[in-house]
């Protein structure tokens, strides 16, 4: 059976691989809501008249959106579908690209409920990556001691619990 560990490790990996599918598409296309697309497009807008460096190294807001969208598509993907070390780089790739987006927010002056969806999946990115990188803990093996040719119990488990009167 499973651990509880990699039960978490690989729900959250499923989850928000998929919601990065999801609003990375968003950013790409106007197929899944024409809405959604044209307030990404007028949102990566603001963002590029807030940076002017940006525009200077001749970066659009339509290359801005699009590359963010496929970065994000990408490593959605590979949270979803691909085991072992790259889940774990595109978690930090995803977590770098959240903060990016968060700094944007906060440089245009967007309210909280505008970015609140950010902060939320930037933390759950957070603790899978944390939880990711934690060593699974062993079960100790049971040392016997040989004394005088007889096996014994570790002395944890032969000396009674202090307060406790051991009963045969």
């Amino acid at each position: 059976m499973a651990s509880p560990r990699t039960i978490t490790i690989v729900a959250l990996s499923v989850a928000l691989g998929l919601f990065f599918v999801f609003m990375g598409t968003i950013k790409l296309t106007p197929r899944l809501s024409r809405d959604a697309y044209n307030e990404m497009k007028r949102a990566y807008k603001s963002y590029i008249r807030a940076l002017p460096m940006l525009k200077k190294m001749g970066v659009s807001s339509i290359i801005l959106r699009k590359s963010i969208g496929a970065l994000e598509v990408a490593c959605g993907i590979v949270m979803t579908l691909v085991p072992g070390r790259p889940k774990d780089v595109a978690n930090f790739l995803l977590l770098l690209l959240v903060l990016a987006v968060l700094f944007f927010h906060q440089l245009v002056g967007d309210p909280l409920k505008r970015y609140a969806h950010a902060l939320v999946f930037g933390i759950l990115l957070t603790c899978r990556l944390l939880i990711a990188r934690q060593p699974e803990e062993q079960l100790p093996e049971k040392k016997t001691l040989s004394v005088n040719g007889e096996e014994q119990p570790p002395l944890a488990e032969a000396a009674p619990e202090k307060g406790k009167i051991k009963v045969s």
